[in-house]
Parts: structure tokens; C-alpha cells; sequence
């Protein structure tokens, strides 16, 4: 048994994409959504002990609150100072954060894109921007800019990046290969509406890769428009199932059918 922990968690697409890879493993694995109160995070690890499960995913708001209750973290958990998987080693319980990896892996393998070399803006210094900004680097990206609405906080994540990082602005986007929104502007839109955008889409050009880690809806008012300028721009399913991929791969030590969890994800 596995599951995920968070509030609001009921919503979460997590379900339905990992069991449709333990299904199309053989795996005689469930996964399910458990709703765990704030401040009970230690509990839910607690429980996870007592009750054996195979691995459990953090989300909202517990990604920080767990960690005083495991044994050991990655040292990208350590930097991020948040852990979104959490999976056995032996009889110690290890925290991961495999998000920014899982958006690395989605580029590379689903849409042919390898960010080593690539100029980056990260938009955004939230938990989500800070994976994605540290695992850049470690891809090799050649430069890791930051834009942020407070340039302390930019400078904070763009940090994570060491020597290729650094806050900027939206004048950085001209020279951007990839740009990658990692804030929740565009969340829940409907088609049609309008809504305020995390850059101004002029800055926007074919020559670069537009990436919205929004998967809600799927087409963003920020892709629709980077898809207008002419831009490449891909979705944030990939990083949401290439997360969980990770996931499964660290519980279970089988490489789950990728193919299968992203048709189960845009299902």
C-alpha cells in the first residue's frame, strides 16, 4: 500500500496515474489519497511505520513538516528543505524531493528537450521553482535566472543553482532557451477567460521553449499565448507524472511504463 498525503488531497490525478502503472506492471500495489490534517504530518509517518506501507507522496502542506520525523534525507530534500516522497531504505525512512527531477526527465524522454547547455528563467521562488531551479543546474544548464515578484526571495532560490544562478527580470527572457512558469498563475482558468499572466507574452519568441508546470487546465492562458508568438511549449503533466514515476521506481524498484501513466494522466 501507498498513498498520498496532504490537504485539499481528494482532487489530486496521483491516483488514478500510479495505479495504472503498479496495473500495467503486475505490481500487487494500491495507491490511495489520504486526507491528513495540518500539523498531523508526524502522525502520518508514524503510521506509515506502524502499518508498513511501501511509500507514501507529500504534498500541501506537509512537505516541510515530515521531515523531522524521518531518518535520513536526499541531499536535494536537504536543500529544498522539502520532501514530496518518502520511501524505505532497508528499515530507515528517506526523504526525496523528485520534482525537479521529474520535470528534467519529462523534457528529456517525452518532448525530446535536454536542458544541458540551455539559458533558463525560472519564473517564480516558490517550492515548485526552487526544485526546478536546483535540478537545472545539476542538468547543466549554462544559465539559471530567476524572476520573481520579490527579488530577495529570487535571489534565495536562483542560489540553489550555485554558480549559474542569479535573480533577473522579465528583460531576461529575450535571451531564454527555456521558460519555465513555476508559479500557480493560470490555475483553474476556463477556456476563454481571461487572467493575469506571469509575463508579458510579447517577450515571447520561436526561438524558445515555453514551459507551464500548471497543468490545470492544460492548455494555459500563458501556453495559448507562447503558442501564438510562435513558440515550442509543453504542458505540466510531464512533470507530474515523471515525479511519480521516480516514486514508483524508488518504492518498488521496477521503472514504471511511462506511456501508460501519462495516458492515464490526461484521461
Amino acid at each position: 500500500m501507498a498513498g498520498v498525503i496532504g490537504t485539499p488531497v481528494r482532487h489530486s490525478r496521483s491516483p488514478a496515474v500510479v495505479n495504472a502503472a503498479f496495473a500495467a506492471a503486475c505490481l500487487d500495489w494500491t495507491y490511495a489519497a489520504f486526507e491528513v490534517a495540518p500539523g498531523r504530518a508526524a502522525d502520518a509517518v508514524s503510521a506509515m511505520r506502524t502499518l508498513g506501507l511501501g511509500g507514501l507522496s507529500v504534498t500541501t502542506p506537509h512537505k516541510r513538516d515530515v521531515i523531522a520525523s524521518l531518518d535520513e534525507l536526499t541531499p536535494a530534500a536537504a536543500d529544498l528543505d522539502a520532501v514530496n516522497c518518502i520511501a524505505w531504505a532497508g528499515d530507515r525512512l528517506v526523504g526525496h524531493n523528485t520534482d525537479g527531477d521529474g520535470l528534467v526527465a519529462s523534457l528529456r524522454a517525452s518532448d525530446g528537450i535536454d536542458p544541458t547547455g540551455a539559458r533558463c528563467v525560472v519564473l517564480g521562488a516558490g517550492g515548485a521553482a526552487r526544485s526546478v531551479v536546483r535540478a537545472l543546474a545539476e542538468a547543466g544548464a549554462a544559465d539559471v535566472v530567476v524572476v520573481n515578484r520579490t527579488p530577495e526571495k529570487g535571489e534565495e532560490a536562483a542560489a540553489l543553482a550555485g554558480a549559474v544562478g542569479r535573480s533577473g527580470t522579465e528583460a531576461d527572457l529575450a535571451s531564454a532557451d527555456l521558460v519555465i512558469n513555476a508559479t500557480s498563475v493560470g490555475m483553474g482558468v476556463a477556456p476563454g477567460a481571461e487572467e493575469p499572466l506571469p509575463v508579458d507574452p510579447q517577450r515571447l519568441g520561436a526561438h524558445q521553449v515555453v514551459i507551464d508546470l500548471v497543468y490545470l487546465p492544460l492548455q494555459t492562458p500563458l501556453l495559448l499565448l507562447a503558442e501564438q508568438r510562435g513558440a515550442r511549449t509543453v504542458d505540466g503533466l510531464g512533470m507530474l507524472v515523471h515525479q511519480a514515476a521516480i516514486a514508483i521506481t524508488l518504492w518498488t524498484g521496477v521503472a514504471p511504463d511511462i506511456a501508460t501513466m501519462d495516458a492515464a494522466a490526461r484521461a
